[in-house]
């Protein structure tokens, strides 16, 4: 009896440490997707977390969130801005704030607990804040714009325009570029928090107490800034020093202001002012009192070293003209004049994007003297960048250095397709080792030419600077990298390298189509690659910014110009093409349904309307027959205009779409005389648009080319009973072309869409694995690093464009087989859908959704077939493993039928289908 009493204590004791064992764990807390945010710009943030288990089908049942103006209070679970209560939901994305107003400025901190399915409570998360912005204009008061000096009023232009054709009337005077100093007091108490708000236009640079405030690029982002400016936000508590402290700030041109001057590059004439700034530093005490440093007419004003700024030409600096300690309490300013006050232009408001930051330094390969007294410095690497020089020489001696993407003939810097002419330039000060980067502009580029200096070691009669060190600096947006790829195609691994270069050289403040010749948000690459940048980097934030910059730049007739910001005017279907605009209600649909914000619907429903109005009015019949069509497509011609595919057809098939897309969104948003109006109105374009394209008697749209056919298919114009034979011709002109692509930068990713959705991924794989005919394994022959404009890789085309980088979504969807499920959002519910094609035995891929992080690991050895995935706490999969024979499958070790935790869903196109939940899974199928 004794003995029984023992093992059932024992037997207890088990129990309750196997239940003991059973956690939940939040991770990963951000509110508006970061994880302390300053200058948060709505009454409204978001909240969201991730969890981690250690069991299988664990699913969040409920959470509680406490905000607080004070982090003591919330130690002591006190939440006395907001206590949401237990609120029994699985969501844990995109939770909207709803306690006390909050204040600008003010400061918050938050956590969050959570209750899973299996009964379990979780700890509290660690404690995050985030700070307010500045919400309304009124709180920038009494802080005014100041500048050096303030452009006439005929020399102001904007929207600008393309040089090409036009008359350009040159500045009497062009812009100097000011550095600003304000010397303020610091009372000797603790202080509790400092922070900057500060705009900078085109872009600053802001210092304290002589160093450099963050670590950011190109502050602030770029913007249309007749409508809107943005400003950024700096914690610079431990940079204040008790008594006289010292701002400095200096500002660079950007798209505020492109110079006119003949002997540099410019893309594009625009004026929107000279270089200005306003600034509001707002200190608080321990003891609650507080003190504001506004920008105003007190603040000193001086020229700059930096004698040249153009986005688009470079920039030059004179370190003859420099000011030791400028920007410190013990600098003279005597000779300074005092800041002109200007009028505010537009709306000022946070900057939500994710700032630009130098990334990666790239060290040269080789350096080679093509010509006598220049040197050719080879970093191995196409990429957006600028440069850090050290060197060494005499007062007054310059060095030039021009970068390019590749080299003439004869071995110089040839720029002739990506923006000439465009060089750095800087004169030495003479006072021993100088080291000098451009801090307002970039370009894109592998190679600089150096004149003036000799690289360290290289004999030097004529006693020249000598380059201690050129490196170059790699400058992108700061997006959180999300995804990982890798397979056993070599092939495969450098596409992955190659396109991911250009992604990163082109993730600016804008997704840009090349870092060099144009630097412009050109709307057609961020909506057709969306889905191929997501798997790789968070960019939700960028992509906000993208569709803000759209309605500052659409016109009252609801046009979305091809570019946003607007900087220039460009004529015709540059300016209006659907296939372009279409992004104003394609990408709020892209981040509703990849991220899960339901407002970002809400807020831009009148944006995606007055677009698609726009384009019912410029319809005849239905039809659209404007635009620049299916750009760059593979034909006969130099590329350019659609060559194989019917210029109005992409048009009218983005017109479908768009109709398709407003109707399910004023549907979710409850508006049903809109969804009934713009479902009707999608029948009837459907039906003029297979009148008009669609070619009976042979069974395809248009000429039957690869865009024309794909592009209905994954529009859903094609009527049921025509989509095989549609497929078979893609199918067919693939083939008979020796799998050569033709279709361009709006047909590529629709025709990969098409293929993998319809089981044709071998037929992906058989296009995209060669490198004798235009196409990815091409451009590496021809000793490309990133992305080419063009499919030949021409060299009268940009050799760092993302626009044609759409294989990259097959990557994680199709060899790695993670997609996204139609019936869900933000991966809640996802198919894991791996394809094995080609001589392709292994890949490894994951990607960090909303949810969590998802893996799809596969290896095909042997005669066995071995598959292991992860699924994120509080979401669910369907998994398609390969072949129909269940008795074949194993799980971790064991028949997959003995498995209570995975449900068998059914088989489907020679594949078993399984629902599973979150954990870890090793599938396993021998014979395979």
């Amino acid at each position: 009896m004794n003995i029984l009493k023992v093992f059932g204590w024992i037997a207890l004791f088990l129990f309750a440490g196997s239940l003991q064992a059973k956690k939940i764990e939040i991770i990963d807390i951000r509110c508006e997707n970061q994880e302390c945010p300053m200058g948060v710009q709505t009454l409204k943030p978001t909240f969201s977390w991730k969890l981690l288990g250690d069991t299988r089908n664990l699913t969040q049942v409920g959470y509680r969130i406490l905000v607080s103006d004070n982090e003591d209070l919330l130690k002591k679970d006190i939440g006395n801005i907001w206590d949401s209560g237990r609120c029994n939901s699985e969501i844990s994305i995109n939770i909207l704030f709803g306690g006390k107003k909050l204040l600008s400025a003010a400061r918050y901190y938050w956590k969050v607990q959570v209750w899973d399915n299996q009964g379990v409570q979780s700890k509290w998360s660690e404690i995050k804040s985030f700070q307010m912005g500045l919400m309304k204009q009124e709180d920038w008061a009494p802080a005014r714009w100041i500048a050096m000096e303030s452009v006439s009023p005929k020399d102001v232009v904007y929207p600008g325009f393309q040089l090409a054709g036009n008359k350009v009337d040159y500045l009497e005077k062009e812009a100097r570029m000011p550095q600003f100093r304000k010397p303020f007091q610091v009372e000797t108490k603790k202080i509790q928090s400092a922070t900057v708000f500060i705009s900078g236009l085109g872009h600053f640079e802001l210092s304290l107490n002589g160093k450099k405030v963050g670590d950011h690029f190109l502050d602030p982002g770029w913007s249309k800034y007749d409508k809107s400016s943005l400003y950024v936000t700096f914690d610079v508590t431990d940079q204040l020093l008790s008594g006289e402290n010292v701002l400095g700030v200096r500002l660079g041109n950007g798209f505020l202001h492109v110079p006119r001057d003949s002997t540099r590059y410019r893309k594009l004439i625009s004026t929107f002012s000279f270089p200005k700034m306003i600034c509001k530093v707002h200190i608080t005490y321990a003891d609650g009192t507080t003190n504001d440093i506004n920008s105003d007419h007190s603040w000193k004003v001086t020229q700059s070293p930096i004698t040249f700024s153009s986005i688009y030409g470079g920039e030059d600096y004179d370190a003859t003209l420099e000011q030791r300690g400028w920007d410190t309490s013990d600098f003279n300013d005597i000779s300074w004049i005092n800041a002109t006050e200007i009028f505010a232009v537009g709306n000022l408001s946070s900057q939500i994007s994710m700032p630009l930051k130098v990334k990666k330094q790239l060290r040269s390969i080789s350096v080679r003297e093509t010509h006598p007294g220049i040197y050719i410095y080879d970093f191995g690497q196409n990429a957006s960048a600028i440069i850090a020089l050290k060197v060494k020489g005499k007062f007054g001696a310059k060095v030039v250095m021009k970068p390019a993407e590749y080299l003439t003939k004869d071995g110089l810097a040839n720029q002739n397709n990506s923006g000439t002419p465009y060089w750095f330039s800087y004169t030495l000060s003479g006072n021993g080792t100088e080291n000098w980067s451009p801090s307002f502009s970039y370009y894109g580029f592998r190679y600089v030419q150096v004149e003036g200096a000799v690289p360290i070691g290289v004999k030097n009669p004529q006693g020249l600077p000598v380059i201690e060190d050129l490196s170059l600096l790699h400058v992108s947006n700061t997006s959180e990298e999300v995804g990982q790829f890798a397979c056993s195609s070599s092939v495969f691994n450098n596409i992955y390298s190659l396109i991911d270069w250009s992604v990163k050289s082109n993730m600016s403040h804008v997704l840009t189509d090349c870092p060099h010749r144009e630097k412009l948000g050109w709307l057609e690459v961020a909506h057709l690659m969306s889905s191929s940048i997501a798997y790789c980097y968070d960019i939700k934030q960028m992509y906000t910014k993208i569709v803000n910059d759209m309605k500052d730049s659409q016109l009252e007739n609801g046009l979305i110009p091809n570019t946003a910001p607007e900087y220039a005017s460009f004529p015709h279907d540059f300016r209006d093409s659907p296939e372009w605009g279409s992004a104003g209600v394609i990408l709020p649909w892209f981040l509703y349904r990849w991220y899960g914000d339901l407002s970002v619907l809400e807020e831009n429903y009148h944006l995606m309307v007055s677009y698609v109005d726009y384009l019912t009015s410029r319809c005849k019949y239905h039809i659209l027959y404007h635009g620049l069509g299916d750009w760059y497509d593979l034909g006969p011609n130099h590329p350019g205009y659609s060559q194989l595919t019917t210029r109005g057809l992409t048009p009218t098939a983005l017109y479908y779409y768009n109709l398709n897309i407003l109707a399910e969104t004023s549907k979710l948003l409850n508006k049903e005389l809109e969804y009934h109006k713009y479902t009707e109105l999608a029948t009837k374009v459907k039906i003029a648009f297979n009148a008009k394209f669609f070619n009976v008697e042979k069974g395809y749209y248009d000429r039957g080319s690869q865009t024309a056919n794909a592009i209905a298919l994954y529009m859903n114009l094609v009527n049921g009973e025509d989509r095989e034979s549609c497929l078979k011709q893609i199918i067919a002109d693939i083939h008979n072309r020796d799998n050569s692509i033709t279709a361009g930068d709006i047909g590529f990713r629709y025709l990969l869409r098409v293929l993998e959705m319809e089981g044709a991924s071998d037929v992906i794989y058989d296009m995209n694995s060669q490198s004798d005919k235009p196409g990815y394994g091409y451009q590496l022959k021809q000793g490309a690093t990133s992305l080419t404009e063009s499919w030949a890789a021409l060299q009268t085309a940009s050799h760092n464009h993302c626009m044609l980088g759409h294989l990259m979504e097959w990557f994680y969807s199709g060899i790695g087989g993670v997609r996204a499920d139609k019936e869900s959002v933000a991966f809640k519910k996802f198919i894991l859908h791996p394809e094995m094609v080609g001589n392709i035995y292994w890949a490894d891929v994951s990607f960090k959704s909303p949810y969590g992080e998802i893996k799809s690991k596969w290896e095909i050895k042997d005669t066995s077939f071995v598959y292991k995935v992860t699924v994120p706490v509080n979401t669910t999969a369907w998994v398609y493993l390969p072949g129909v024979d269940v008795e074949l499958i194993q799980e971790s070790g064991k028949p997959i039928k003995e498995k209570a935790d995975i449900q068998f869903i059914r088989v489907e196109n020679g594949r078993s289908i399984y629902e599973i939940g979150s954990g870890d899974y090793s599938f396993s199928i021998s014979p395979y």
